[in-house]
């Protein structure tokens, strides 16, 4: 079965950077679009950032030029750079996969999350 398991989540004062990585079992992190997510409590999902098999990447409005989306294909892995962190990046964040090329809107695999607080 397909695994992806994240870690990395830690308490960060605002203005400070952290790094979070997404080890995947039964999947080739290269072959595939992924991405990362976020939720906060009380609050919809919100989509971070994604990047496609040829690395192609998108960023909400909300990090864009603060995180950093890139793939590991030596080590399987999926990572984000996050820096510049702001209190409102608080919140328990996702790894997730499709089975496309290219990104769709078909999130088909989920990690089970790691925890970022900023403050």
């Amino acid at each position: 079965d397909v695994q992806l398991v994240e870690s990395g989540g830690d308490f960060v004062q605002p203005g400070g950077s952290l790094r979070l990585s997404c080890v995947a079992s039964a999947y080739t992190v290269r072959s595939y679009c992924m991405g990362w997510f976020r939720q906060a409590p009380g609050k919809e999902r919100e989509e971070v950032a994604t990047i496609s098999r040829d690395g192609e990447t998108t960023y909400a409005d909300s990090v864009n030029g603060r995180f950093t989306i890139s793939k590991d294909n030596a080590q399987n892995t999926l990572n984000l750079q996050m820096n510049s962190a702001k209190p409102e990046d608080s919140a328990m964040y996702y790894c997730a996969g499709q089975w496309s090329y290219p990104c769709t809107n078909e999130w088909t695999f989920w990690g089970q999350g790691t925890q970022v607080t900023v403050s």
